[in-house]
């Protein structure tokens, strides 16, 4: 999505949960918007190869203490931001949406537009994300730990 926005389409971008004054920045196209789209696309692409680095064999020649910080954070990151601890996500959402945190006076009814995008597409999303994140990452260390355990067990003597 962020490569389509890069590219001048405005994919979702309406619904992005940012403040006024940023949002009219993302949907005029600002410099540093579109550099910033770019440099998300790119990093989507670098997470595409760390997500192949935890399956396939040339994966083996990446540190895998290295591999698996770099999951493990992005799973934690994902689902941190899913829940609501980073500000966004189905905790702060619910609590806008509710009426329990009062949405901001100068855009209220665009704050709980976004409120209620977030809660229903991008919190769903990030959770999803983070989840298989994590997955591979617990693969990733169970695999680790298997081959481990087989260098360490003693071999099965023939003919003894």
């Amino acid at each position: 999505m962020k490569l389509a926005q890069a590219l001048g389409a405005n994919a979702l971008a309406d619904k992005d949960p940012l403040p006024p004054h940023l949002r009219e920045l993302l949907l005029a196209r600002d410099p540093m918007f579109v550099a910033s789209h770019w440099l998300l696309a790119g990093a989507a692409v670098v997470g595409v190869i760390v997500a192949l680095a935890t399956v396939r064999p040339w994966g083996l020649t990446v540190p895998r203490r290295l591999l698996l910080t770099i999951v493990w954070t992005l799973g934690v990151f994902m689902i941190a931001r899913s829940i609501g601890v980073l500000g966004f996500g189905f905790a702060g959402d619910a609590l806008l949406l509710t009426g329990v945190r009062p949405a901001p006076v100068e855009h209220a009814a665009l704050a709980r537009t976004l409120a209620l995008w977030d809660l229903l597409l991008w919190s769903p999303f990030f959770l999803l994300w983070g989840m298989c994140w994590a997955t591979a990452g617990w693969r990733l260390g169970r695999r680790g730990s298997l081959a481990k355990n087989r260098r360490n067990a003693p071999s099965a003597q023939v003919g003894a």
